[in-house]
């Protein structure tokens, strides 16, 4: 994870690439070695702070017995957090430069989600997205005044497109404003507006001209941050059963939903990083796709993690609901990661109908173990892990048979182990 993210040097000499100040100028799709910066990975680890906070209110919600407020509290933020996110990703994939201008203002983007974070707890309890919506605010107009200076550097259709996002971006948030000002019953049809809004802003802006995002570190970049999110729903669920063992000594109760949720982690970092999905990102239409379709990935990746959570509270008898609920806190969210890896992911890669329904199958037998009372997640967890054995066996027999085929026939056999 080292940096290569300084551009090649400028034509106009050797020392440009030294100055602290540069043009913000479109980097190539073509770039050798293109890998995640330190500043990008700094960005994403502040961004974990909002996920935590997200995540601890979804707990609270489900835990005491509202889970429906909860889920669409969750779905609001998390989309605040995940959408500021990939603009940035995307933006710094097409021009990163690396200058000092460059790094402040992704500075204050750090500053805005750290605002956000801080205001999550008040969006749950009370409602009241005035501090949400300040620090989407503080993220968006320092990505507006990023692509307004990449707008400075380009000419023609480049120019134009840089324009309609800053455009876009500032629209919008005057559209947010409505979480703040219009009365509580109308926030959800405010958001639902508002996301489509800025949903369409790229699919507009990109119409004129394609920003030069690099597929590798595209890639590099949606996988680090999903090795994050995994690695947070552990801590919150090692947090949660450490705090179960200290207050009420139900170590029987809880190694059952540690070992479960350890499995189910396991398995989601296996199936998202068999495939080398970089491939697939050669168009505008593919990465539009893939990079919205990551909302879900995120969330209910995220969201696992919550659920182990409500589990543990509820085995040692905090929440207030029952195991059937608990349960389901943990599984329905496994089962939609599984079924929106495979539809972004494994499907294009798998051969035949049995590798096609490794993953289907198995959302399905993780949504059946939810009525297995106190050994739901740990059933759970056998089954995805049962999956990736069962992915890897088949794998394997295909390479086999191939292999021989070859042999017969005097040639190499070329599959991709997947």
């Amino acid at each position: 994870m080292t940096s290569s993210s300084t551009p090649p040097p400028a034509p106009s000499g050797a020392h440009e690439r030294h100055r602290p100040l540069r043009r913000l100028t479109a980097r190539g799709r073509d770039e050798a070695h293109r890998v995640a910066s330190p500043l990008e990975l700094l960005f994403d680890l502040c961004f974990v702070v909002a996920i935590a906070q997200a995540g601890v209110g979804l707990v609270h919600a489900v835990a005491d017995g509202h889970a429906g407020n909860g889920i669409l509290s969750y779905a609001m933020q998390f989309f605040a957090i995940w959408w500021a996110w990939m603009n940035f990703t995307w933006f710094a994939s097409a021009y990163d430069n690396d200058d000092a201008l460059y790094r402040v203002v992704t500075l204050v983007q750090i500053a805005g989600v750290l605002v956000l974070a801080a205001g999550i707890s008040r969006a749950f309890e009370d409602h009241d997205y005035t501090v949400v919506w300040l620090g989407y605010l503080i993220m968006r107009l320092a990505m507006a005044a990023q692509w307004l200076r990449a707008a400075r550097s380009a000419q023609g259709a480049e120019r134009t497109t840089a324009l309609r996002y800053a455009g876009g971006i500032l629209l919008c948030l005057v559209g947010w404003l409505g979480l703040v000002v219009l009365p509580e019953p109308a926030r959800p049809w405010v958001f639902l507006v508002m996301a489509i809004a800025e949903l369409c802003v790229p699919l507009y802006a990109e119409k004129v001209s394609t920003t030069a995002w690099h597929p590798h570190h595209i890639a590099e970049r949606y996988g680090l941050f999903t090795i994050i999110v995994l690695g947070e729903t552990i801590a919150a669920a090692t947090a949660a059963v450490k705090s179960g063992v200290d207050e009420h000594d139900a170590l029987g109760e809880l190694l059952p939903i540690a070992a479960g949720g350890l499995l189910i982690v396991f398995a989601a970092w296996w199936i998202y990083f068999v495939v080398p999905i970089h491939g697939r990102l050669r168009t505008s239409r593919q990465a539009f796709i893939w990079g919205y379709g990551h909302y879900l990935i995120f969330a209910s990746a995220a969201a696992i993690g919550a659920g182990l959570e409500v589990a543990v509270e509820q085995a040692v008898g905090k929440a207030h609901i029952s195991t059937l609920a608990a349960s389901a806190a943990v599984t329905l969210p496994t089962a939609l990661y599984l079924l929106t890896v495979w539809a972004l992911h494994s499907r294009y890669f798998k051969v035949g109908i049995a590798q096609q329904l490794v993953l289907p199958v198995t959302a399905l037998l993780v949504i059946a173990c939810t009525f297995l009372g106190d050994w739901a997640v740990l059933a759970a967890g056998i089954v995805s892990g049962l999956s990736v054995a069962t992915g890897v066996a088949l794998t394997a027999r295909m390479l086999s048979k191939e292999r021989r085929t070859a042999g017969a026939g005097g040639e190499r056999a070329t599959t991709p182990v997947v």
